[in-house]
């Protein structure tokens, strides 16, 4: 799983040019403001003030060589901001709303960067108001998800990334990010589509002319490159595991795995059965208590016809076989570890995640679309 900041390293001149960035946020006295730079290992702190009752701040740098990304910070606030040159950028914004309502002026870059921004919080509220639909089955929230995202990467990909790859807003719009199911993950990209990976290569591209040697154009090759070989490793993987054989009649794909006996336990067999399939690392943090409260389901509710379906992506078998040994439910592992295969199918993106399957092998939910499990089971039950 892809886990990238946007940012860059900090690419100062050797003159005496400095860039600036000030303005008033209101309403925020006595907050700590941060200026970041985005670095390609995460935010570092410029500089920080801590706001007066006029909410005025100034901050200023030495003006890169190519485009830099840097952002104000109030907690969980924030505005980003690019520099390519000696701007004089001007904010002014009110909290705790800064992130969705500023002014800024003295740079093109910054409103094109306001503008995805500002459609990036649009996305996030139409996701998380299909994810919170109870008319909607699992099948039907990940369709309508996948529709807004592609709307969304359609207009962004039209409108800025390739009208102006060598824009930074254009790299920027690579970088950002939607919550799913309680994951955050890009919302371009590069390791799970042909599409997503076009757009990277087109801003690389471009950066390499406009901006010889950059460290971010490197790092967009690299990861296009990346991206590319992933996915031929995918397709590979879907034309030897995906087949009609592998995904039964009601849409459910198969997992097929040992369990600690050495038998190949198939997912589908549990046909009849309501099946809380749980993808699970038993080495984790927080592990023993998780499965206490698997154990009270099981026990609550299997006489009923609720069958645990667990797979371990622990990396030591050893450790997992003795963690299961007492458990009275199916438990598998994939020795392929959080690189598993079936996974990724399921779109597993973080770990622990499960999801639900009624007695006719069609899959329900996954736990992001659950708010009382309890209620849940004894619906499919």
């Amino acid at each position: 799983m892809l886990a990238i900041a946007l940012a860059a390293l900090c690419i100062t001149s050797c003159s005496d040019e400095k860039f600036h960035v000030s303005g008033t946020i209101s309403n925020a006295q006595d907050s700590l403001l941060y200026f970041e730079n985005m670095s390609l290992n995460g935010p570092v702190t410029v500089d920080s003030v801590k706001l007066g009752k006029d909410g005025s701040f100034s901050f200023d740098g030495d003006a890169p060589k190519n485009p830099e990304f840097y952002r104000l910070r109030i907690d969980r606030q924030i505005i980003n901001v690019a520099i390519d040159s000696t701007e004089n950028i001007t904010v002014k914004a009110t909290y705790p709303q800064m992130s969705a309502q500023y002014d800024i002026e003295g740079s093109e870059e910054c409103l094109k960067i306001k503008e995805l921004a500002q459609m990036q919080l649009n996305l996030q509220a139409t996701v998380n108001a299909i994810q919170q639909d109870p008319r909607l089955n699992y099948d039907q929230v990940d369709t309508a998800i996948q529709t807004a995202l592609k709307s969304y990467k359609d207009k962004v990909k039209l409108n800025y990334i390739f009208k102006a790859p060598m824009k930074a807003y254009a790299y920027f719009a690579l970088f950002q990010t939607i919550v799913v199911g309680n994951q955050v993950g890009l919302i371009f990209n590069p390791h799970a589509s042909k599409e997503d990976v076009q757009a990277y290569a087109a801003v690389a591209t471009s950066w390499d002319t406009y901006y010889p040697g950059s460290e971010r154009g490197k790092n967009l090759h690299n990861i296009a490159i990346a991206g590319m070989k992933d996915l031929r490793i995918v397709e590979a993987q879907q034309a030897q595991t995906i087949p009609a054989d592998k995904v039964n009649t009601a849409g459910v794909l198969e997992i097929a795995l040992p369990d600690n006996k050495g038998v190949t336990r198939k997912l589908t067999s549990l046909k009849g059965k309501v099946v809380l399939l749980d993808f699970h690392i038993f080495a984790s943090e927080g592990s023993t208590a998780r499965i206490m409260k698997l154990r009270e389901l099981y026990n609550k509710y299997h006489a009923q016809g609720l069958e645990i379906y667990q797979v371990s992506l622990d990396p030591d078998e050893h450790f997992w076989k003795e963690s299961v040994a007492a458990l009275p439910w199916v438990c598998v592992h994939d020795e392929d570890g959080t690189d598993s295969q079936y996974a990724a199918m399921y779109n597993v993106q973080s770990v622990p995640t499960f999801f639900l399957i009624d007695r006719n092998n069609t899959l329900q939910k996954r736990d992001a679309q659950i708010k009382d499990l309890d209620a849940e089971i004894k619906a499919l039950l």
